[in-house]
């Protein structure tokens, strides 16, 4: 080596660094990311018992319960899900004080989704590495304010724990392939786990990603980079990870053995409920839903500008491993009959790093002359000024002050708000009628979520129409029931109560003398 030469010194490559000397130190990154989760949990912890209890949030509740009184969980793969809300909600319950069924509050149970999500804007602070600081930032904040995700992670649902848990699996298996770490394939392997323990859905979601890892490696060029989890050493961690996890979830840990039998019904289930079963909705209809509301259009078409970008330039990145993922789940999404609005709350996830990449893009847009780039970096200033407020807006109006009105999209099929005035007026005629423990007789094809609002009372019986449920201090029926019983409620006063849109139920108590 000449001594007019300097010495070489070999650089010492990490494969997940994307290093940018402007960025600011990751303890700056972790306290922005902190701060936005503590906006996200300010908005979603006001008021969380005001909104009536979905018939879905019921029947959880009503599980919840009976993990209280003692009982496993019992896998039900006609129309119920996974154990993971109820294994997460069980121990947060137990710390508020509840011990029993009746002992439980809205507020107590939606704790948990409150929390899943604030994790979800948490992990967008793990992304930065694969997605860039400015874009994670900018999707935390979008997921801390936004009405979809404020609305759902207000939800006693699996949705928010779901979408946890998907974001989890991307972040370490993307990590587990570029370091061929085994703590980050069996963290890869847990997130695959709680998925499936949650929801059903995440077989849609298996296929998607696995599907995008195969198309985004037939694209990239260095494909030997991409094979890292198919080595042996690393199937074999992941697949024992998954497995050990599943079966103590599913069988409640180890308290139920007998699941594996309803298991094998839960994909013809599956494939029966994804023809629609009454939820029927057009190709379109996510996209109408993202779009609505004052700010919807604008973030959709954000998202679709980042989306772009993500194919034209980040082939090679995780962006466009990202952009292939949500155009196949987006795609199955669409084509399935089956739609609810909550399921949409797996599409804002890459939606808003989409949205992140477009402002990060056009921010960084190389231009011919300096004034065309600093017209640009004014647009996207002045979108953000514009799109702040109207999100606040859209929040405002579906979160908290129509939370379960029929106009509100969010609020599918949701319990009417009439319905909390009736353990009020069970209290007001029990006393009176001077009936110290009432009991109440339920006649209904489909009762929820009247258990729910009758967990109070010790004396209630649930009864499908045509059987006999002998005699009552007060009865409720569904309106189609009401007339085989007109023997029986004589001598009994109707009064109507709003159950869900275009659902009325009856609360038939004695004729004062």
């Amino acid at each position: 080596m000449s001594a007019n030469q300097p010495e070489v010194v070999p650089y010492k490559h990490n494969p997940l660094s994307m290093v940018n000397s402007s960025l600011p130190p990751k303890w700056i990154q972790w306290t922005i990311f902190l701060l936005l989760a503590l906006l996200g949990l300010s908005l979603r912890l006001p008021h969380l018992g005001v909104r009536p209890m979905h018939t879905d949030e019921a029947v959880n509740a009503y599980i919840v319960g009976d993990l209280l009184a003692g009982k496993s969980f019992i896998y039900d793969p006609q129309d119920r899900h996974g154990p993971l809300l109820s294994a997460v909600a069980l121990p947060l319950v137990k710390m508020q004080g509840a011990k029993t069924f009746s002992d439980l509050t809205e507020s107590e149970l939606r704790l948990t989704t409150v929390l899943a999500g604030t994790i979800t804007i948490l992990l967008f602070g793990a992304a930065v590495e694969f997605f860039g600081f400015i874009p994670c930032m900018i999707a935390a904040l979008l997921f801390a304010i936004s009405p979809l995700p404020v609305y759902y992670d207000r939800y006693f649902i699996h949705e928010s724990i779901f979408v946890a848990s998907t974001f989890g699996l991307i972040i370490a298996a993307w990590r587990a392939g570029k370091t061929l770490s085994t703590g980050q394939t069996a963290l890869a392997a847990t997130c695959a786990a709680l998925m499936l323990a949650s929801k059903e859905t995440a077989l849609l979601h298996f296929v998607a990603l696995a599907a995008a890892a195969v198309i985004f490696w037939y694209l990239n060029p260095r494909r030997k980079n991409l094979l890292n989890l198919w080595q042996p050493r690393m199937a074999l961690i992941a697949t024992t990870v998954f497995i050990l996890l599943s079966v103590m979830l599913f069988t409640w840990f180890g308290s139920n053995w007998k699941v594996f039998a309803a298991l094998m019904q839960a994909l013809p289930n599956f494939m029966a409920r994804a023809s629609g079963e009454g939820h029927q909705k057009p190709f379109w209809y996510y996209a109408k839903l993202l779009s609505g509301g004052w700010a919807g259009g604008v973030i959709l078409a954000l998202a679709c500008i980042g989306f772009i970008f993500s194919t034209l330039k980040r082939q090679r990145s995780a962006y466009g491993y990202l952009a292939l993922y949500t155009a196949i789940i987006g795609i199955l999404y669409c084509t399935i009959p089956y739609k609810t609005p909550w399921l949409a709350l797996n599409l804002w996830l890459p939606i808003s790093l989409f949205v992140g990449l477009a402002f990060e893009s056009l921010w960084q847009m190389p231009a011919q002359s300096p004034a065309l780039r600093n017209s640009l970096r004014v647009v996207c200033i002045l979108v953000a000024v514009a799109v702040i407020p109207l999100l606040a807006h859209d929040t405002k109006q579906r979160v908290f002050l129509h939370p379960a009105d029929e106009n509100n999209p969010y609020a599918y099929v949701h319990t009417s708000e009439d319905i909390l005035g009736l353990p009020v007026e069970i209290d007001r005629l029990a006393q009176q009628n001077s009936i110290a423990s009432p009991r109440i007789a339920v006649i209904a094809a489909d009762p929820w979520p009247l258990p729910w609002y009758l967990r109070h009372y010790p004396q209630v019986g649930f009864w499908q129409p045509g059987q006999q449920p002998g005699t009552a201090d007060f009865y409720i029926t569904s309106t189609d029931a009401a007339d085989a019983y007109a023997t029986q409620l004589q001598g009994y006063r109707p009064e109507f109560f709003g159950e869900r849109p275009d659902v009325l139920i009856l609360l038939w108590s004695p004729t004062p003398k």
